[in-house]
């Protein structure tokens, strides 16, 4: 039995900064992840990160993924388990950890939830069709293992991720037939993103939606159709595309299947993805030793996820009596707010004031 004061579940910017944050407040952490490397999604991103310049604006995802694993793997404090994966947590406070030939357990005082989201999927014919592709999926295969899954592509949703993937696309040899969404208006990229693809010849096509993928075993072709303002479709609207995967960059909703298992009490948020951990402003959840930050709290991005690791860890850390003063988490917790005040988190912002509105447990 492993018993730290600090357990973080997830080795992204979030759990990262989490683990930290909490060693440098002077408590013991053990930081699990089940990959090999320590960077969540960062480890795939090699584009430039917008934002706050202290958090990583103008810097690579792949570039900050490597100086936080090297600040914790360098921390005496912090003892990595990575290539595991937490497999169970019991309301006694106990978590299973499942290793190649064992499983370990580990009693940490207090714990930190950082495990990330899961994409989406939308319906249409044969969409488990082999060809079809989530655009995370399709960047790990790209970016971090150099196999491209196939030459054509059809991108479906314009958000910042779906024209991020068409451009590398671009750079690895792919072709791209188009980024298609069934919104009248872009799904949430910064529009710097979309000029560039469309500046190499990728149209975005808006009011549009796929309605299902054919071939002989793999995806030979595309069919979509536009839709109108009601969403629903216009016949003789119908286009068809040739290509041999489908990449779908349509969302990501919260991973938090462990907590609903704990009792955690939970909302539906739209704004932030679906369903929620209720948890105040340090991250911290119904269940008092338990902190929830990066996208399990609600999808948002790199910069965000690793203030809200740097407040949780120092929270859980002064809630065991280590020296942190509420004055350090303030300045964090401020910081963060002042980052979300563009107009590209507002409706992150509106689902953040519904959450933090509700109470603390009872009905929505």
């Amino acid at each position: 039995m492993k018993e730290p004061d600090v357990l973080v579940i997830g080795g992204g910017p979030a759990g990262m900064n989490a683990a930290l944050s909490a060693a440098e407040a002077g408590a013991s952490v053990i930081l699990v992840d089940r990959f090999e490397r320590l960077g969540g999604q960062l480890v795939k991103q090699t584009h430039k990160f917008f934002g706050w310049a202290e958090r990583g604006a103008g810097v690579r995802g792949i570039e900050l993924a490597a100086k936080w694993e090297k600040a914790v793997l360098t921390n005496t404090r912090i003892q990595p388990l990575l290539g595991k994966e937490a497999i169970g947590g019991y309301k006694d406070g106990v978590w299973i950890v499942a290793d190649l030939d064992r499983y370990v357990k580990i009693k940490p005082k207090r714990t930190i939830i950082a495990t990330g989201a899961s994409e989406k999927m939308i319906l249409f014919e044969n969409n488990d069709m082999p060809g079809v592709y989530g655009a995370g999926a399709v960047q790990t295969l790209m970016n971090t293992y150099g196999v491209l899954p196939g030459q054509h592509y059809l991108i479906i949703g314009s958000g910042n991720v779906g024209v991020i993937v068409a451009y590398q696309l671009l750079q690895a040899g792919a072709s791209v037939s188009a980024v298609v969404d069934v919104l009248p208006k872009l799904g949430g990229a910064y529009w710097v993103h979309a000029a560039k693809i469309q500046r190499a010849g990728i149209p975005i096509l808006l009011n549009r939606t796929i309605t299902g993928v054919y071939g002989d075993l793999k995806v030979e072709r595309a069919e979509t159709i536009a839709v109108d303002d009601h969403f629903q479709p216009l016949p003789g609207s119908e286009r068809t595309f040739h290509v041999d995967v489908v990449c779908l960059a349509v969302g990501l909703t919260p991973l938090s299947d462990v907590l609903f298992e704990l009792g955690v009490l939970e909302h539906f948020i739209p704004e932030l993805g679906g369903f929620v951990p209720w948890h105040d402003e340090t991250g911290r959840t119904s269940r008092h030793d338990l902190w929830v930050v990066g996208d399990v709290a609600g999808i948002e991005e790199a910069t965000t996820a690793s203030l809200q690791g740097r407040v949780a860890g120092m929270a859980a850390a002064m809630s065991l009596g280590n020296p942190v003063s509420k004055a350090e988490i303030d300045n964090v917790v401020n910081s963060l707010a002042e980052f979300r005040c563009s107009s590209l988190s507002k409706n992150v912002c509106r689902g953040l004031g519904r959450l933090h509105g509700m109470k603390e447990r009872g009905d929505d």
